[in-house]
């Protein structure tokens, strides 16, 4: 089974298109980080097409925290996609230790975010896995997406059209490659500029994206939209602002 094949199901499965991102930030979790990211999981489960863990406030916590990702990654359920968001690039050789770490030794973990800016050969070695995806960040939601992502090329293409173009070049590899398009930035065409592969969206709730800028663009490929601290905080439980994100995101596509 292809990632795409897997991320469709769950889709169907659940009717829904809401990726639940893990945080945790330690003003949230308290002294309980465990307890926090294991029941966010088991709450917002029911709703959600995949998972996010970002890595970076697992590391924070040190040593414990990592081996709190190793099992927390391993303990969702099988049929619901783990992206994890790393956002390594380096060069092909270290690369590869990248992939071996994430899609070996970890288990449980279907897809990666990579950064693609040291080039295709940097990508590459993270393509050799059969049924992962690596998403590539094309226009991030971050204001800085301006600096380098949406600059204008003496072709009058942006810098997120070479990123997008590494999509064909992916066609003998094992692996999938998607995109990261960040809703706040994602004006109206980039989108389409986009190919037919799987969508990884942040931007939703706290920073205000539009989910709009999805309408009418016809994709097959997967999408997902990515809520964090959305869904991890709030008014009710955690079951309910994920139920609410689902339904939100339905009648928005």
């Amino acid at each position: 089974m292809t990632y795409s094949e897997k991320l469709t199901a769950r889709i169907e499965a659940t009717g829904s298109n809401l990726c639940v991102g893990i945080d945790p930030r330690p003003e949230l979790t308290g002294d309980d980080l465990e307890g926090f990211v294991y029941s966010l999981v088991e709450q917002t489960s029911p709703y959600a097409a995949a998972f996010k863990p970002n890595i970076a406030y697992f590391e924070a916590a040190g040593s414990k925290g990592y081996a709190l990702l190793e099992r927390l990654v391993a303990d969702i359920p099988g049929e619901i996609p783990v992206i994890l968001d790393a956002k390594r690039g380096d060069i092909g050789a270290t690369q590869a230790y990248y992939a071996r770490a994430y899609f070996e030794s970890m288990k449980g973990v279907d897809a990666l975010t990579i950064s693609p800016y040291m080039g295709f050969d940097s990508v590459e070695p993270m393509l050799t896995y059969p049924g992962r995806c690596v998403y590539l960040l094309g226009v991030t939601s971050n204001p800085g997406a301006e600096d380098i992502e949406l600059q204008i090329l003496a072709d009058g293409r942006q810098v997120f059209h070479l990123v997008a173009d590494m999509e064909k070049r992916a066609d003998k590899h094992d692996g999938e490659i998607g995109f990261v398009v960040g809703l706040t930035n994602a004006q109206p065409g980039i989108v389409a500029a986009i190919p037919d592969a799987p969508l990884l969206l942040p931007g939703l709730g706290a920073q205000g994206g539009d989910l709009d800028l999805l309408k009418g663009s016809g994709r097959k490929a997967p999408v997902v939209i990515n809520v964090s601290r959305g869904v991890m905080v709030g008014e009710g439980s955690a079951a309910e602002r994920a139920r609410a994100f689902r339904d939100r995101i339905a009648a928005a596509l």
